[in-house]
């Protein structure tokens, strides 16, 4: 498993953009973008959400920790909007 200290940049990660997103448009993307990557069995993805005030990463968070199929996800060590999730 990789660690928190993972640059996620070097590598080619998919990644979803929510900047300008709704809470709930952001939260059918992320689902939407989590099934798609499970099934084409990606194990890393990225999400970013910004810091602004905090709804969509806490929508974000909130849908994450719902999804049996995300293993962990933990906020990237080198841009605090954006969130490194690894998937089943």
């Amino acid at each position: 498993m990789k660690t928190q200290l993972d640059d996620v940049f070097i590598d080619n990660v998919p990644s979803l953009d929510l900047h300008g997103e709704f809470r709930f448009s952001a939260r059918v993307l992320v689902k939407e973008f989590i099934y798609d990557n499970y099934v084409l069995k990606n194990k890393r993805i990225l999400i970013i959400h910004g810091v602004g005030t905090g709804a969509i990463k806490e929508e974000v968070y909130n849908v994450l920790k719902n999804d049996k199929r995300v293993e962990s996800y933990h906020l990237n060590h080198y841009n605090q909007g954006c969130t490194v999730v690894y998937l089943k």
